[in-house]
């Protein structure tokens, strides 16, 4: 009896500190459940700076003023005295293709000028005649000389070869015209360089033949470039199209030319859109735009490719902070829906209490005296760094650098925050 109530005793003892051991840890767990939770960030001092807001873009390199050579005339081509490579002169010969058969039909419509034109004399030399037997009759008929039959009759002669006369002047006229086109279509085998540049392209061969453009386009022959005026051809969002600006600047990198850059200035915006992926979840929207080089380097080629950065606006001096600073927060009463998703699944954002959206403000959060004040900012342009702020700040605050999970989420006005790294940079112009 007395080893039973020992080991009951001892039983006791045991689950009592267990029971006291669990008491104890929940004790602790509430206590420190009641502590503010303690946020980690980062924080860097409000500043001045210039910032340049600028658009990305990528294209390609094109020389601002090139001609595509094309064929007119149907033959073989029987001289070809330049290569891809060269560089040619305004009125240059570029190529000569054979032309015998438009030879003929120039001298066949010269025989056929000749011969209206002879007989455009002889119709002049009858109309010199019947005008003055004409003449004679209206005199003779105005002194009752001869009768009114014999009037008609020289009146009827004479407006007949008046007639044939005018058909032989329009005759000599058609006759002409078709030796001017002929001799034109004769001009057309030779063919001169129209510019001063390069020749950039080549896509025929010596004796090879080539097709004239009677119903369609004819034979692409070569391309002549003018490589001194060179400029990027660049495609931008639609959403982007919109800040830039005819003589903009911009900065231009060759992929081919490493990190070296070239200035520009924007010449030309395009007003059609530039569509692909249409119908699509891929579907974009780009309009083309046109930067010419100021100072481009000999070695540029036609159609290498190129990254822009086009600056579309500047503003000096300005109160600004790091772009991830800023974040988007709605305030809502606690009663009401929060964002996250419905019963269903779907995403939704918070409304108000009429049931609306409530509005987005932008804000960031400024360190003050180991807590998070929430300050509701208006901002302007940015560049890759640093955001533009209008109003709300004064400059010299310590705002909340990091880190993203924090400002977008965990952050909220008067929450306890613990600084583990601030950005001691000195002021940079940006």
């Amino acid at each position: 009896m007395a080893n039973g109530k020992k080991k009951s005793k001892k039983k006791i003892f045991i689950f009592g500190g267990i029971g006291v051991l669990v008491l104890a840890l929940v004790l602790i767990a509430l206590l420190g459940g009641s502590k503010d939770e303690i946020i980690a960030v980062q924080t860097e001092k409000v500043e001045k700076r210039d910032i340049t807001q600028t658009v990305a873009a990528t294209g390609k390199i094109n020389p601002e003023f090139k001609v595509t050579i094309t064929s007119e005339v149907t033959g073989e081509i029987v001289s070809l005295p330049v290569e891809e490579g060269d560089r040619v002169s305004k009125g240059q010969l570029l190529i000569k293709i054979k032309g015998d058969a438009y030879f003929a039909q120039k001298e066949r419509a010269d025989a056929n000028l000749q011969s209206a034109e002879a007989n455009l004399q002889m119709r002049k030399a009858e109309l010199d005649k019947i005008t003055l037997d004409y003449n004679r009759m209206k005199e003779l008929h105005s002194k009752n000389l001869a009768s009114d039959a014999e009037m008609e009759a020289a009146n009827s002669n004479y407006l007949t070869t008046k007639a044939l006369y005018e058909g032989a002047e329009a005759n000599v006229l058609q006759n002409k015209a078709s030796l001017k086109e002929i001799i034109e279509q004769v001009n057309k085998t030779t063919i001169y360089s129209p510019i001063d540049g390069v020749v950039t392209k080549l896509n025929v061969e010596l004796g090879e033949r080539v097709l004239g453009s009677g119903f369609s386009q004819g034979t692409d022959i070569m391309t002549v470039s003018d490589l001194r005026n060179i400029e990027a051809t660049v495609e931008v969002d639609e959403n982007d199209v919109v800040l830039i600006s005819v003589n903009d600047t911009a900065k231009i990198k060759v992929d081919a030319f490493g990190d070296k850059e070239f200035k520009g200035l924007v010449t030309q915006i395009g007003n059609s859109a530039i569509t692909s992926g249409l119908g699509t979840q891929e579907q974009v929207v780009n309009f083309e735009v046109r930067i010419k080089l100021i100072d481009p380097d000999d070695a540029l080629r036609p159609g290498m490719s190129c990254n822009a950065d086009i600056e579309t606006e500047t503003v000096s001096n300005v109160i600004s902070v790091p772009i991830q600073s800023v974040t988007a927060r709605t305030d809502m009463p606690k009663n009401n829906m929060e964002e996250g998703e419905d019963e269903e699944g779907e995403n939704v954002k918070p409304a108000g209490k009429d049931g609306k959206q409530d509005k987005i403000q932008e804000i960031v959060f400024i360190v003050k005296n180991g807590k998070a004040k929430k300050i509701n900012v208006q901002t302007g342009i940015s560049n890759d760094n640093y955001l533009q702020i209008k109003s709300g700040l004064k400059g010299g605050e310590e705002v909340v650098s990091g880190s993203y999970r924090a400002i977008s989420r965990e952050l909220n006005d008067g929450v306890v925050v613990r600084v583990e790294g601030q950005n001691k940079k000195e002021k940079t112009n940006q």
